[in-house]
């Protein structure tokens, strides 16, 4: 007599959700590799950082076929399948999280701690170039209005130097953040105030972002002024603001440092 062997189903979804999820970490990892250059042509690397994303979002796809499968039918492929599901929401576990910061956050790009009068950015020869030709337009006043609610603690840095002093340490802290320094002008002449413009990175991505550091003499020291304008897209995802703090908390330390 012959006996009859019966395998057990095997889904096709396990394995294909594992090798979308393997395709799409190396693809998303190169593009991310290549957006960090300087050098790349920047669009062409979000396109493609956009792709490997998508893939990933079809291996979890993907994965949830193969999970009912196995649920209802009993088929092979499980480890596959949550390998794939593993690697895929490593791949997402950041943009989720960005997107998800994001979605609380208004649609700003541009934020200043002086929004009745936002620092202006240089228009030098220097300085344009620098931008790739580009000056950031002044904030209007919606977008204003917008941002002293979503960003009450955004606000001047005022200290009991004088303003020589002040635009000093206010460059140290931009050097120490790794800005590109474009123009940087002292105190004094004409106006009386400093002003020091840079080009700042993102830390994911490294994309460019513009800032402009305004530094007035007061009467009993000195006031720093930090408006900072992201070159793409409408929403910052709150990465000006956080730029904005972290700067000006740099300044901050250097001053109780000197003291």
């Amino acid at each position: 007599m012959r006996r009859l062997l019966v395998e057990d189903p095997v889904t096709r979804a396990g394995p294909l959700a594992r090798h979308l999820a393997v395709f799409s970490l190396l693809a998303t990892g190169i593009a991310l590799l290549v957006v960090r250059d300087p050098r790349a042509d920047v669009s062409a690397a979000l396109v493609a950082l956009a792709a490997g994303l998508s893939v990933a979002v079809l291996a979890i796809l993907a994965a949830a076929f193969a999970f009912v499968r196995v649920w209802r039918e009993g088929a092979r492929g499980l480890g596959a399948a949550l390998g794939g599901l593993f690697l895929a929401l490593l791949v997402l576990a950041y943009p989720a999280y960005a997107g998800l910061r994001g979605a609380r956050l208004p649609a700003l790009s541009d934020i200043s701690t002086d929004p009745d009068s936002p620092p202006a950015f240089s228009r030098s020869r220097v300085a344009f170039a620098a931008r790739d030709g580009r000056i950031p337009p002044e904030p209007p006043r919606a977008a204003r209005e917008i941002q002293r609610k979503a960003y009450p603690q955004i606000a001047p840095l005022t200290l009991d130097i004088d303003a020589d002093q002040a635009f000093e340490l206010a460059r140290q802290a931009a050097l120490k953040r790794k800005w590109q320094i474009v123009e940087a002008i002292r105190p004094g002449g004409r106006m009386g105030q400093g002003r020091i413009d840079a080009i700042a990175r993102g830390l994911v991505l490294n994309l460019p972002d513009d800032v402009t550091v305004r530094v007035r003499p007061r009467a009993d020291g000195a006031r720093i002024d930090v408006r900072s304008a992201s070159r793409l897209g409408s929403r910052d995802f709150g990465g000006n603001a956080d730029r904005i703090r972290a700067y000006l908390d740099d300044v901050s330390n250097l001053a109780l440092a000197t003291k």
